[in-house]
């Protein structure tokens, strides 16, 4: 597979990511992504929530596997910790998050097809700069005791808590057969509109840190790019829907006292 992560296809590739995040944020400041409380018929045709988000997340974490086991560097601890840090991620987004949602909510095959490029793409950069483009040296099995391994892989398992329990927060708001939206008021949501972007976005910060690299850092700027736009299209939902019910609670959109 050397061919497909020469060293210059792979910076054409990363570069385009981290300009294409920049036309993204700018883009779903104008653009709701149509699933969840936002979901919209004109998006197209629809799948139920639960398969729709197991075939959106489904490709990073088939497709990290597939450039772990074929890589020449397979056995190297460092990167295999590295990467099965990401998998872990997308292990419980894939086959358990879903399992878990409640509700018969749909989300369009627009989203679904473009959620399954971008899961792509972004294995594509993590997994090759981990097993093919670093140089061999870079992620010795010293780098798993360094400084910002050890800083990244704790803010990365803080994110990691705070976004499991601010899908937990979210799930718990309603009764079985409720259908109404209700504002969560616990954890992290105390601070901001969407809780949940929060924790993934101080993920895949700590995934930059603990990798310090160009995809990481891309990776991390693609979720913010994606998801802080949807957090504030959520915050003005729930201001439309709860009014100073909700705009009394001075909530950021997903950073928070910040953003």
């Amino acid at each position: 597979m050397d061919y497909i992560f020469n060293s210059t296809t792979f910076d054409i590739i990363t570069a385009s990511m981290a300009a294409l995040a920049v036309v993204v944020f700018i883009v779903l400041q104008k653009m709701e992504a149509a699933y969840g409380m936002t979901y919209s018929s004109k998006w197209g045709p629809s799948l139920n929530n639960h398969t729709g988000w197991v075939v959106m997340e489904a490709p990073a974490f088939f497709a990290m596997g597939a450039i772990w086991i074929s890589s020449p560097r397979a056995f190297e601890p460092a990167p295999c910790v590295m990467a099965a840090l990401f998998m872990l991620h997308y292990f419980q987004r894939t086959f358990i998050f879903p399992m878990l949602m409640r509700g018969k909510s749909r989300m369009p095959w627009a989203i679904v097809a473009m959620g399954m490029v971008f899961n792509t793409v972004n294995a594509y950069m993590i997994g090759g700069w981990l097993f093919y483009v670093s140089s061999p040296e870079r992620y010795g099995l010293s780098w798993l005791v360094s400084p910002l391994f050890i800083l990244g892989t704790i803010i990365f398992f803080a994110g990691m808590a705070i976004n499991l329990h601010s899908d937990h927060v979210i799930r718990n708001l309603r009764r079985p057969g409720d259908t109404r939206h209700y504002i969560p008021k616990k954890g992290l949501y105390r601070y901001v509109t969407a809780a949940n972007y929060f924790g993934e976005f101080t993920e895949w910060t700590g995934f930059a840190i603990l990798t310090w690299s160009v995809p990481g850092l891309v990776f991390a700027l693609w979720t913010f790019a994606n998801l802080a736009p949807r957090a504030k299209s959520l915050h003005k939902r729930y201001t439309s829907q709860f009014g100073e019910e909700f705009t009394s609670l001075h909530r950021r959109y997903i950073l928070p006292y910040i953003y």
